[in-house]
């Protein structure tokens, strides 16, 4: 995990060739950020920072970050050697999260995550208080939002066979089964923040009735027809013919769909998952797909993470993995380095920041 945390953020490093093609203030209008209701400097132990260190193999961002401040040390770090060599003394970390890590920096008094998911961030420390923790909420949405669909057509649409069919040059429709038409279909979307949100909007696009579920409140866009709280689920989930689910992983969401939860859904249904592998009883999937409950499967997240050779969900007929890959993306990459430079202005500034992380809720 630590090592995939490493190549993320150095991957995140590596986008466009113009930085800043897009303003902070531009990025945070197009996704709906939310700022902080206090300044920073109103926050516990918030004091100007001697020192930041951030996740980066090129040497450009520095010059580029270091135009929106002046006083403080920037220490850009590529490997886990020298993340914790630097952190140490260090009074922010910008980049991910990983226990061992954070602990090294005693001093650390802002953490920010270039994931959406920040349960690796919610470390003892943290969780105690006195840490401000941010994240890359609502950057991911068109990205994963996209992604998710894509895992949903490829079922529907029986493009997966298509794809074997041409590999054998097998020109061969009858084998494919019937596509599922999304038009006049229900969709659940099971954690309607940023990402559910315009999951939510793609599907409507495509004609879809759009239900969801919240922890927060009932509240949510004109084109989701219902929004119900967290524990409602299991009385909304046999309405849908496609449960989608986004939600982050928290005590509540741990293995959330287990076989109680897939035996609720419409014998049928699709389920794709775009928010955490640990989110599902991956067996008790397996049983779903292999009884037919389950029409199928789209997953960008599993577990176990990676998925082992050999196991069931690779060679299930009716089911698409694609790697974690629904967070990828160039546009994404490039807004959350817009969004982390703007962050560390703010933060050095003492002003609001954008995509506070709710440490007792967890996201």
């Amino acid at each position: 995990m630590f090592l995939r945390a490493m190549i993320v953020g150095v991957f995140l490093s590596v986008s466009t060739q113009a930085f800043a093609a897009e303003s902070a203030g531009d990025v945070a209008v197009a996704l709906g950020l939310r700022e902080s209701a206090v300044p920073v400097r109103e926050m516990k132990g918030w004091e100007k920072p001697r020192k930041i260190v951030f996740v980066s193999d090129k040497l450009a961002r520095l010059a580029w970050l270091h135009e929106t401040i002046k006083g403080v040390t920037l220490v850009p770090v590529r490997t886990p050697k020298e993340a914790f060599a630097a952190i140490t003394d260090a009074d922010a970390f910008l980049g991910f999260c990983q226990g061992a890590l954070l602990n090294a920096g005693a001093k650390l008094k802002w953490i920010h995550s270039q994931q959406a998911g920040v349960e690796e961030c919610l470390t003892p420390k943290v969780r105690a208080g006195g840490v401000l923790v941010t994240n890359v909420q609502r950057i991911n949405g068109p990205n994963v939002s996209e992604h998710a669909m894509a895992l949903l057509l490829t079922l529907t649409r029986k493009i997966a066979p298509a794809l074997a069919n041409q590999r054998d040059g097998k020109w061969d429709a009858l084998s494919l089964g019937a596509p599922t038409d999304l038009n006049g279909k229900t969709m659940l979307i099971v954690g309607l923040g940023g990402i559910g949100t315009d999951i939510a909007k793609r599907a409507d696009a495509f004609g879809m009735k759009v239900i969801a579920t919240r922890n927060s409140s009932r509240e949510g866009p004109s084109f989701v027809a219902r929004v119900g709280l967290a524990n409602e689920l299991p009385a909304m989930i046999g309405e849908a013919d496609v449960v989608v689910n986004a939600a982050p992983l928290t005590p509540e969401t741990m293995r959330l769909f287990d076989a109680a939860m897939f035996a609720r859904m419409k014998t049928g249904a699709y389920f794709i998952n775009v928010g955490r592998g640990e989110s599902v009883e991956t067996d008790d999937l397996v049983a779903a797909l292999t009884s037919g409950k389950l029409a199928g499967a789209g997953l960008d997240v599993v577990t176990p993470d990676p998925l082992p050779k050999g196991h069931p969900l690779w060679t299930a007929p009716n089911v698409v993995i694609t790697p974690h890959t629904a967070a990828t993306s160039e546009l994404k990459d490039e807004r959350a380095w817009i969004v982390m430079r703007e962050n560390i202005r703010r933060y050095v500034a003492g002003e609001k920041m954008y995509s506070v992380v709710d440490v007792k809720r967890g996201y």
